[in-house]
Parts: C-alpha cells; structure tokens; sequence
C-alpha cells in the first residue's frame, strides 16, 4: 500500500488493490487521510503505539488519519483499501478498530476500484462512493484488539502471556508474577486496556490462534499450544467468538503459506 500521499482530486475517497505474500510486512509509517484495510483472505497484524489489531479474512481495519502503524502478513493476503479523507464525514470513527465488513459494504468496495477518478455531481459513481461513506459509519466493531498497557510492569507481563500462551494464566499466578493483589492487578488492567484480565488472555490467544491457523496449523496443534484440553473446547471459544469453526472459517485449501 503506498505511503505516499493520497490525491484525492474532487473525491473523498480512494481505492486500492493490493496483494501481499505469505511473510510480507510494511514498516512503521503513517497516512495524512483514514484508512480502512479490508483482507479477502490471510491474516493481517497491525500494530500500533496502543496496541496490536488481528485481521481475520473478511473483516476489516479501521484506521484514523496520522496513525502511525505497521503490517505483518500470515499467509496469501488479498487487501482492499479505501484512503478516505477525513473530513468526508464528521462522524467517521476516531479510534482504531477491527470490523465487520458488511455483504454490501464488501461489494461497494469492489465497485469502488473501477470508478473513474473524476466524475459528475449525482452521477451513480458519487452516489456509489457516498453510500460507501454511510456503510463505514454504521461498521460493527469486533472484539480482536488487543490493548496495550501503559505501565512497564504490566507491559512485561503481556509480553510474558504472549510468549506462553498455553499455561494457566490465572489472575492469582498473574498478579504474583507483577508482585502485586489479585484486585489490583484486575484494577490496573481494566484502567490501562479496558479489558478485565481474562479477556485480555483471551483474545491474546485468540490473535495467536488466527496467525497460526492462517499458516496452516492443525486445530489440534494449535489447541494444545494454547493449553485447551481438547481441540473441541478450543473449537467452541472459536465458534463462540467468531460464529463458525476454525476448519469453516480457514478451510485447508485457503490456509497456509505457499509450499
């Protein structure tokens, strides 16, 4: 996706496609104008100075205007970009976000990068790209961020559950490893991420569950890493959280990276 600056000419928003390789990355950079990255397919990590977003196929990235970010790319991804100027709408989400990409919004996306770059007032390509600025307003956020805390102490602890996602990370074995009470451990994180403790863990998991799925991991394999007593259990958080299976949702055919 280029960094470069975005001419947006008489329109408010710009599309483009762009495919990534299993193992791609983009380094930290910004854009002056909103972005909103939606994946066709693969796992898309951004990571930002407030924390990291996983992108699962079929969802989307919602990023304001000047945020810094920087991509990693787990097998094939096909991404749909919209650079949107920020002043398009007054009410256009101001936080970074992962989310749902509506069935039109997914199709008026696509229609998107065949309009023409200029185009006259009440033409159907104005009335196309104003119906995109609605749907992007009306976007379902989902639960895949993953907040940083500010703290150092609770930073190291993070890095710790990152590092071995499958032990029992209990709030009582947590707050011993930070040398403070189980309440203020459950305190501090719910200031810091607004998450309590074992949904942080929880979606933790979960950003490392899509990741390995997406390079073709068993669900068994990923199962037992996560520390879920049998690949069913790990497979009713997955269908819990995201209404399908991890077999459904990465078929074996679409997962992976290029042998």
């Amino acid at each position: 996706m280029s960094q470069q600056p975005i001419a947006f000419q008489s329109r408010p928003l710009v599309p483009l496609a762009h495919d990534y390789p299993h193992g791609a990355s983009e380094p930290w950079h910004h854009h002056t104008c909103a972005q909103l990255i939606h994946t066709l397919s693969g796992v898309v990590r951004v990571e930002t100075a407030y924390g990291s977003w996983i992108v699962p196929p079929s969802r989307g990235v919602w990023l304001p205007a000047f945020t810094r970010h920087a991509l990693q790319i787990t097998g094939q991804v096909a991404a749909r970009t919209l650079f949107i100027d920020p002043l398009a709408r007054a009410d256009l989400p101001a936080s970074c976000q992962v989310v749902q990409i509506s069935p039109l919004l997914r199709e008026l996306i696509v229609c998107a990068l065949s309009l023409p770059a200029s185009y006259a007032a009440g033409s159907r390509s104005e009335r196309i790209i104003e119906l995109i600025l609605d749907e992007i307003r009306g976007m379902d956020v989902l639960p895949f961020a993953l907040p940083t805390p500010e703290s150092p102490r609770l930073q190291a602890l993070c890095a710790q559950i990152r590092e071995a996602p499958g032990e029992s990370w209990t709030l009582q074995r947590a707050s011993t490893l930070a040398n403070v009470s189980g309440r203020t451990l459950a305190r501090y994180f719910m200031r810091e991420t607004g998450l309590q403790f074992s949904d942080w863990v929880r979606r933790a998991r979960l950003a490392i569950a899509l990741t390995r799925l997406a390079q073709g991991d068993t669900v068994l394999r990923v199962a037992l890493e996560l520390g879920y007593e049998s690949p069913s259990a790990f497979s009713a958080m997955f269908r819990r959280l995201l209404g399908v299976s991890p077999t459904d949702y990465f078929p074996p055919s679409e997962s992976g990276p290029p042998r």
